[in-house]
């Protein structure tokens, strides 16, 4: 990874595009598409993901449409499958979602094994994940803190792999910071953090744990100010991947003063 200074260009590269904004956000759980629209504006985002299964893209004609608010030409639209509980739907919703979109080709794949805790179905993840990029999508792929699962998904060619944080909705934060910086270490893709984060600490301690991107929905759509939350994870976000850069002080056991007294003069 390269060193920057403030200021100073710091892309995120997903699938060879370039992003300013290493924050993603998700467009459910608003009140309604006004307060999405300056939430997404205030969180800096350019990357927005959208639950074709639950959201209108113009597969409802007659129905306010998310693109209205959301154009493509201002955002990157990247559908997702939340609610899908097999590969077989998973991968139906993709091809839908490329047909709405005219031929758009980024996807965040999810498919989920437990109604309860929304945690991955792996095995049906990886059978998606496979047909999916056979057909020429570019897939960004929701699995669990597992390095190896995390290490397999880019082998077999996704562009992004975005481990939990904790379980989807749940605001618990990093619960395994030592598998996220195992993943982060390990990789040639972007990581970005997908689902468990709460508040804007929680996206701070992610990037300084090295990872390319936080995406959330919950944290901003369920917040009291979901417009002042947004604003929050944009700063949070910033904050967190320039102390990564700049690189922190070692933990230590014992004092270090900040005014070494070695070479006064006492008297």
């Amino acid at each position: 990874m390269s060193e920057t200074r403030l200021g100073s260009p710091d892309p995120l590269i997903i699938a060879g595009t370039e992003y300013r904004s290493r924050l993603l956000i998700g467009t459910g759980k608003y009140r309604d598409l006004e307060q999405t629209r300056l939430a997404v504006e205030a969180s800096g985002a350019e990357i927005v993901t959208i639950a074709i299964r639950r959201s209108n893209i113009g597969q409802n004609p007659g129905e306010p449409n998310l693109l209205e608010v959301l154009p493509p030409d201002r955002y990157t639209i990247l559908p997702n499958t939340a609610g899908c509980f097999d590969a077989e739907s998973a991968i139906r919703t993709c091809r839908l979602a490329r047909e709405l979109l005219d031929g758009h080709d980024l996807v965040k794949l999810e498919v989920l094994g437990d109604e309860k805790t929304l945690y991955p179905d792996i095995p049906a993840t990886l059978e998606a994940a496979a047909s999916l990029i056979d057909e020429g999508f570019r897939v960004m792929v929701y699995t669990s803190d597992d390095p190896v699962m995390a290490k397999r998904f880019e082998q077999m060619g996704c562009v992004a792999v975005m481990p939990l944080a904790a379980p989807i909705g749940s605001g618990l934060g990093i619960r395994n910071p030592y598998n996220i910086r195992t993943i982060v270490e390990n990789a040639t893709v972007p990581i970005l953090v997908d689902a468990g984060v709460g508040t804007a600490s929680d996206a701070a301690i992610a990037m300084e744990l090295g990872c390319d991107g936080v995406l959330m929905n919950t944290a901003i759509a369920g917040a009291r100010d979901p417009v002042l939350m947004a604003d929050a994870m944009r700063k949070a976000v910033e904050a967190g991947r320039e102390a990564f850069l700049a690189g922190r002080i070692p933990r230590r056991a014992y004092a270090s003063a900040s005014s070494p007294i070695d070479g006064l003069f006492f008297t």
